[in-house]
């Protein structure tokens, strides 16, 4: 999961797409990239990091041209430590390319070896986004033929991509000399809209924070499997380039990844958190008597919407009973479990106040492997809580993400071949309350009536594009990020995941 912005404008595009990243930085914190074009010619500057610190006042002076696009990177897949994994990536046939890249490609090592064998094409990383990159420039080599390019043969290109390519990707590219090319894939997994400014200027972007924050307007989501070309005048193509397509947003874009603020396929974010806090109250009410509730908490920062309208429902009092600090940085690898437990307390400290002599509730928006929840219910008891329970506004994570989203293997998972009383037993609250996969589908999905489906894959086990089955999950798991970065590791609790209100 990453975080793709492009910009076709009439003026210096620089500052504009270090903005929109800005809104965007949530949704990657590894690396941070921006590329601009001036006439025919490229400007790039990556590195790892965030966007404040990759991107000094020096960089930002290298960077001219009013044609532009960057990336903030959450790797899934290739090497998390590799600088040559940052995004853009670039090639100089046809054209010259540059390309950035949301999602992940679950043909990705097929693909490189039609790339090699096939395409006659060198990839340098085991980045799936310079597959992809690579692909779609042969494409566009066989759809153009030397000849000089118009919209069709672009739009020929991505519908070749589309029949080659499996997975998901919300893709942005800047053809040189000719314009801005933004494509999603037929199951629109992964979210990509458009926008403009008023003067007239054309905006893509990941999540439409990132449209508003810069003075945009948003104007509509890019369609599964339609792809949008701003050509040099600034003209706006657009086609449809899948032979069929449905909309099967991601649904933990909606639990957990984006922001509050966004809205996705037609969806409002932040509503759709507060149907699931009205969904998880009837689930409460069915497992602990509300009387024996004292206070609702919230375990920061995405769950707090649901915690919200769950307290109002119940009529429980909401209170804050956790302190994110925002600025812990990574940990360092020594031996036994002690410096785990010891990054979680760093980065959440509880008011003693809100839990002594009470029986609390905490909610979470979801719980993957279970360490974390485990330490902050000992927390709470650590402050004085009668009893503890602890309800996830997601239903329990059985299954791996494959469409860009770090989940770990299935034996990582808390909940995969466990009983939610087995779940409970492990975590040590008195008692735990899931939302269910209908009554997530129906609380999210209610908000559009056009969606036909979500991929919550992670929750039912049911991968969207048809192509995965066990022995594929076990392939991209061996392809998952490279730890690789002596002494180092980046803590894989659930505070270190991207989080839509550390930005």
């Amino acid at each position: 999961m990453c975080g793709i912005v492009g910009v076709v404008s009439s003026a210096p595009v620089n500052q504009l797409i270090y903005d929109a990243l800005l809104l965007l930085q949530h949704r990657g914190q590894d690396a941070a990239g921006i590329v601009t074009q001036q006439g025919r010619k490229f400007f790039m500057h990556k590195a790892k990091g965030m966007v404040r610190d990759v991107f000094r006042t020096r960089n930002m002076r290298a960077l001219p041209g009013n044609v532009g696009l960057g990336q903030v990177r959450y790797p899934t897949a290739g090497n998390a430590y590799s600088e040559e994994e940052a995004q853009p990536f670039y090639v100089n046939a046809p054209f010259g390319i540059v390309l950035v890249h949301n999602g992940n490609l679950t043909n990705a090592k097929q693909l490189r070896g039609e790339l090699f064998s096939t395409d006659h094409r060198h990839t340098n990383t085991e980045s799936d986004s310079e597959v992809l990159l690579n692909v779609f420039a042969h494409e566009l080599e066989k759809a153009t033929r030397g000849l000089p390019l118009q919209p069709e043969e672009v739009f020929t290109a991505v519908r070749n991509v589309h029949a080659r390519v499996k997975g998901s990707y919300a893709v942005v590219a800047l053809i040189a000399g000719h314009g801005l090319l933004a494509f999603r894939d037929p199951h629109g997994i992964r979210p990509l809209c458009l926008g403009r400014s008023p003067d007239g200027t054309v905006m893509v972007a990941s999540e439409s924070v990132a449209l508003e924050g810069s003075g945009y307007v948003f104007e509509r989501n890019i369609a599964p499997g339609e792809a949008v070309f701003v050509d040099s005048q600034g003209q706006v193509h657009a086609q449809q380039c899948a032979p069929s397509s449905w909309l099967n947003p991601c649904i933990f874009e909606f639990v957990y990844l984006a922001r509050p603020d966004s809205v996705l396929d037609g969806i409002s974010v932040y509503q759709a958190r507060l149907n699931l806090g009205e969904a998880l109250a009837k689930r409460v009410i069915s497992t602990v008597p509300p009387n024996e509730i004292d206070v609702v908490i919230p375990i920061p920062e995405s769950s707090r919407p649901s915690a919200t309208q769950l307290a109002h429902l119940l009529g429980i009092p909401y209170r804050e009973g956790f302190v994110k600090n925002r600025y812990v940085g990574r940990t360092f690898i020594m031996p036994g479990q002690g410096v785990r437990k010891k990054s979680v307390r760093q980065k959440l400290n509880v008011i003693g106040s809100e839990f002594k002599g009470r029986n609390v509730l905490l909610v979470d928006d979801s719980i993957v492997r279970g360490t974390t929840s485990r330490e902050i219910v000992q927390m709470a008891r650590d402050a004085g809580a009668k009893k503890v329970y602890l309800a996830s506004a997601a239903p329990p994570v059985r299954y791996p993400n494959v469409y860009g989203i770090d989940m770990p293997t299935s034996t990582e998972l808390v909940a995969h071949g466990r009983t939610v009383e087995e779940v409970r037993q492990v975590i040590g609250c008195d008692a735990l309350i899931y939302q269910d996969v209908e009554g997530m589908k129906k609380a999210i999905g209610s908000l559009n009536p056009q969606l036909n489906g979500f991929d919550a894959s992670c929750f039912d086990g049911v991968y969207v594009t048809g192509d995965i089955n066990a022995d594929d999950i076990q392939r991209i798991n061996e392809a998952r990020v490279g730890q690789e970065e002596p002494f180092a590791e980046e803590d894989t609790s659930r505070l270190a995941l991207p989080n839509a209100q550390d930005a």
